[in-house]
């Protein structure tokens, strides 16, 4: 199984929370939804994204930030930005590691960076306010699977 996992944090749009599914059902990376949702799980668009795949996604539905927190074994949380954080690429990733992603229209709450001491971001250049949330979830994975230089999950 993949030493990582994703955690969204009330993710508002479908598609993308569907199309990190299927990242997660082709990584064997488990998948952590902090709800309030801005969608059903069963919303036609997330099953369309992540089409055939739901079954493999190893998936756990919290009912806030304090639940998953008090009910599962977290290794080093980590939060995403577009704006703050250590560049990916300078970042020494370890097993267990858990990746926090906000929600897409307004990102994290402040006090998550105040509460998590690790924080990461993609660099890009200024033509753009941020990437799409689906496209950071798979660029950070795989960069953090790389790191582990272990070929092994993919056989």
């Amino acid at each position: 199984m993949n030493p990582f996992s994703i955690v969204l944090f009330e993710p508002e749009i479908p598609p993308n929370t569907g199309n990190i599914a299927r990242l997660c059902a082709g990584t064997d990376t488990k998948l952590h939804l902090i709800e309030p949702l801005g969608f059903s799980i069963s919303d036609k668009h997330l099953k369309r994204a992540g089409l055939d795949y739901w079954p493999n996604v190893k998936l756990s539905v919290w009912k806030n930030w304090q639940d998953f927190r008090d009910n599962t074994e977290v290794g080093r949380l980590i939060t995403t930005s577009a704006k703050r954080g250590a560049p990916l690429f300078n970042f020494e990733f370890k097993p267990g590691d858990h990746f926090v992603f906000g929600p897409e229209t307004r990102g994290l709450p402040e006090w998550m960076f105040e509460d998590i001491t690790h924080a990461i971001n993609i660099p890009t250049n200024k033509k753009i306010r941020s990437l799409n949330l689906s496209t950071s979830a798979g660029i950070i994975l795989y960069q953090a699977l790389a790191s582990l230089n272990d070929n092994a999950l993919f056989e």
